[in-house]
């Protein structure tokens, strides 16, 4: 079993069903040979979006993977990556890198660097056996805390090295955090308290699929709600307490009933 036989196994493992990609690289074969579907993409910022995209309709049940070439392929995924970082989605980058007895040639684009700054986590596969540690920690980020992209950079030569033994790994679990009781208590005081209160409902409602508990809450207060496009099709639009979705440009109700607003910290009604 070679490096990438290894990585598609876990990936299998974590129920991945599709690989988005753009070519050359020895990860795209040995995902269809693991039974991995590879849709080829025809730029790399595209496949970035296809994995986000799948990501976002899943409501980051399901992880979207996206592995490209090294050097252009790589630096062309930037903005998609950085797309994902800014909206919290969850995505896998698996980029091929240099080889490791070249990555550090100066000007060679590494992908462990560059994109450091606007992912999770990233971290370079440089010893075979190390391949099932660094997936269960990408996975990880993947499902716990704020969410976003995580990048695992994959030298060529490492790629088809032999991963030797039996591979031990289990699927990650997915962690969630919840707020302090005394914290929600007092939010909902204040919400009870406001004259006039308006709700912004982010992608977090997507996130719990909590849409339901939304509208419920929505109806209590007799309180607007208005969502950023991120967050579009948490509250649904038809309700008569919609607002619409507003962002940098936003509909006219949006703009009438959040100039009416004071903002406020949860120990001073508005």
């Amino acid at each position: 079993m070679k490096v990438v036989d290894a990585i598609c196994e876990i990936l299998k493992r974590e129920g991945v069903e599709f690989l988005s990609c753009y070519p050359t690289n020895t990860l795209i074969e040995a995902a269809a040979s693991a039974g991995i579907k590879p849709i080829v993409c025809r730029q790399e910022r595209v496949g970035v979006g296809i994995a986000d995209g799948f990501t976002r309709i899943t409501n980051g049940k399901r992880i979207g993977v996206f592995t490209m070439q090294a050097g252009p392929g790589a630096e062309n995924a930037f903005s998609g990556i950085t797309t994902a970082y800014s909206d919290s989605v969850p995505i896998l980058i698996l980029p091929v890198g240099h080889a490791r007895n070249t990555s550090q040639v100066f000007h060679f684009f590494r992908s462990v660097q560059a994109y450091a700054p606007v992912t999770k986590w990233t971290e370079e596969i440089t010893l075979a056996s190390q391949v099932p540690e660094i997936m269960r920690r990408a996975f990880s980020y993947l499902k716990m805390g704020r969410l976003g992209p995580v990048l695992v950079e994959i030298p060529n030569d490492a790629a088809v090295e032999e991963f030797q033994g039996a591979l031990n790994y289990t699927p990650v679990k997915r962690t969630v955090s919840g707020a302090n009781a005394k914290d929600v208590a007092e939010a909902a005081k204040v919400l009870m308290q406001a004259k006039s209160p308006v709700v912004v409902a982010g992608q977090g409602v997507l996130y719990a699929e909590a849409s339901d508990e939304l509208v419920e809450l929505a109806e209590l207060l007799q309180a607007p709600v208005t969502t950023p496009l991120e967050g579009k099709s948490a509250f649904p639009e038809h309700h008569p307490l919609s607002l619409g979705t507003g962002a940098g440009v936003m509909p006219k109700p949006v703009h009438t009933f959040l100039q009416k607003r004071t903002w406020c910290s949860p120990s001073v009604p508005a």
